[in-house]
């Protein structure tokens, strides 16, 4: 699944919750309030792609306390901050695989920091436990 998202088109309402989500392409209706929300809320990702999706969100949001409660215990860092003046505009998920409780979910993130963009392509590792997806690490492609 291709998705492309927009801080500035989320924004672009009186009420976030139901703009598009930023996860999601600018085609796509889907409201942060019928898309991530739920697991920002708590509930689990059903897969290692919906997860990625919603951690860029969280991303987008500076939700730092979900970035972190998602992330492996294993590789967790103690702390995380998001970098200041960073602004996420674009996600592209290029590919999505699941094999039992380990996945691999390939991506490009876009970014605008200091006048200039960025971006981010990552193949994130993903593992099952109990019924979660957490993420452990990525390896930076470009």
């Amino acid at each position: 699944m291709i998705g492309t998202a927009s801080i500035g088109d989320m924004m672009s309402t009186a009420n976030p919750d139901t703009a598009r989500c930023p996860c999601r392409k600018k085609s796509e209706t889907i409201s942060y309030a019928a898309c991530c929300e739920r697991y920002h809320a708590g509930a689990p990702a059903p897969t290692a792609e919906a997860l990625m999706r919603s951690r860029y969100t969280a991303f987008t949001r500076l939700n730092a306390p979900y970035v972190l409660g998602s992330w492996h215990p294993s590789t967790r860092p103690a702390a995380f901050e998001f970098e200041q003046g960073r602004d996420w505009y674009m996600l592209k998920v290029l590919t999505a695989h699941e094999q039992g409780d380990i996945a691999t979910v390939s991506f490009v993130a876009r970014s605008r920091m200091g006048g200039r963009t960025w971006a981010l392509e990552e193949i994130s590792r993903f593992v099952r436990e109990d019924g979660r997806w957490f993420y452990v690490a990525g390896i930076v492609t470009a």
